[in-house]
């Protein structure tokens, strides 16, 4: 039999593309790649630097104004 990919959903495995296999069927499960559950924090928030664009030069200072109409002066 060949291989099936699958994700883990709340815990469990699930098969891709609707697969199955029969009830008590013995498996091997082998972590492809590491989740961003076990990276750290640092990790996981780089992965977005450096995604934003044409953002306003003091996003960073009035944040409220951009995000909620507030003046932050």
């Amino acid at each position: 039999m060949s291989s099936l990919l699958g994700h883990v959903q709340n815990g469990v495995v699930v098969l891709d593309n609707g697969a199955s296999l029969p009830e008590g069927m013995a498996v091997r499960v082998e972590p492809l790649g590491p989740s961003e559950q076990t990276k750290s924090l640092t990790d996981q928030l780089l992965t977005w630097a450096g995604k934003g664009v044409d953002l306003p030069p003091d996003l960073a200072r009035r944040h409220d104004h951009y995000l909620h109409g507030q003046d932050s002066s």
